[in-house]
């Protein structure tokens, strides 16, 4: 009887996280523009000419519509891709960018700290982007406590819990 009722249970769990919650896990988000960062880099360009903030402000940012017209604003290209940017500029809306890397609400995290002051490279959370032709499936690494704590040990920095628990 218990073996049967554990069974069944199983199976409603693995039902219930394969319909209502499994997709989460095992779609990469889709991003509404084909952004190609090593082009980018390869133009050039920095982190932070896109991503505002990236050293010297408490978020990064992802980029307004304002970043990308400031070179998109005519045609460079004759990239499908390029035009979406203008195409949803004459929209009058935003580029509805998916954020992949995110700490928990609770967390008090300021890139202007990690890069800007600490010289953490963008690299060492968020991967070696100025070699992806495509956005990233996926973040390129889990940030947790664990993972934060291992880096400031081996960076030989404080990690009391004030500091990022507030």
């Amino acid at each position: 009887m218990k073996t049967a009722w554990m069974s069944g249970f199983g199976v409603f769990l693995a039902l219930g996280f394969l319909f209502f919650g499994g997709a989460a896990y095992w779609s990469s988000p889709v991003q509404p523009i084909r952004f190609n960062h090593a082009i980018h880099v390869a133009n050039g360009m920095d982190c932070a000419d896109c991503h505002p903030g990236a050293r010297t402000g408490e978020n990064a940012t992802l980029p307004g519509i304002d970043v990308c017209l400031s070179c998109h604003g005519e045609a460079l290209t004759k990239s499908p891709e390029e035009e979406k940017i203008r195409t949803i500029a004459k929209a009058g809306k935003e580029i509805p960018w998916v954020q992949l890397t995110r700490v928990p609400r609770h967390v008090y995290f300021s890139h202007r700290r990690h890069a800007g002051l600490g010289g953490i490279p963008c690299t060492e959370c968020h991967g070696p982007m100025e070699k992806r032709t495509a956005p990233p499936p996926e973040p390129f690494r889990t940030l947790n406590m664990n993972a934060c704590i291992q880096c400031h040990q081996q960076r030989n920095v404080r990690h009391d819990c004030d500091d990022c628990h507030r």
